[in-house]
């Protein structure tokens, strides 16, 4: 064999191993590490309430009333095409009154003292669409939710606790409740009463 046929020989090989490496190998390596890692980007995040599409456990929804859990306010009032913040600093005049205003109407709602309130219940958060609110923004409206659906306060917490990211999930950050899930799931505790 000549020096060409060679080096052809070693190219078709080179080729092989880098084609069943990165082509087979590491795409299989990476689907099985989103599956076990984030399933809910992996598969998909819509919930389903009675075989029907209800939202994504990725988005916020609005919520009125007591019967559910708020979720934190949103700059882009909840549209996924304009995602985004508000980009507003924290000395800007709209933004300590926003959240003044904020803070005055959770603490009515939840009738408690406007030093009780978290701060991820007054402010948005980066992409206006986070479902996600603070274990003490969730137990803040514990007695509301709990009294609006005729539901026990622990029955409520006990929801609230099956719905907060904790372990790998909570790795990278704090522990936090989507509120998405958790109306969801409150939703069938409540058709379940």
């Amino acid at each position: 064999m000549n020096a060409y046929g060679r080096q052809l020989l070693t190219a078709f090989r080179f080729l092989l191993c880098a084609t069943l490496l990165l082509g087979l190998a590491y795409p299989v390596l990476v689907f099985g590490l989103g599956q076990a890692v984030a399933p809910a980007q992996a598969n998909g995040s819509i919930i389903t309430v009675a075989g029907k599409p209800a939202g994504s456990s990725l988005l916020a929804q609005p919520v009125t009333g007591d019967k559910f859990f708020y979720p934190r306010p949103s700059a882009v009032d909840w549209n996924p095409e304009t995602s985004s913040a508000s980009n507003l600093g924290p000395n800007q005049p709209a933004l300590v009154k926003s959240i003044a205003e904020n803070r005055a109407e959770v603490a009515k709602r939840e009738d408690v003292a406007p030093t009780a309130v978290p701060i991820d219940a007054v402010t948005a958060g980066g992409s206006g669409l986070d479902p996600d609110i603070s274990p003490a923004y969730a137990a803040l409206q514990v007695p509301r939710v709990a009294k609006g659906n005729g539901l026990s306060p622990a029955a409520v917490r006990q929801l609230v606790s099956a719905n907060t990211s904790n372990g790998l999930n909570a790795f990278l950050g704090q522990p936090s409740v989507n509120t998405t899930t958790l109306n969801t799931a409150l939703l069938q505790a409540r058709v379940a009463h």
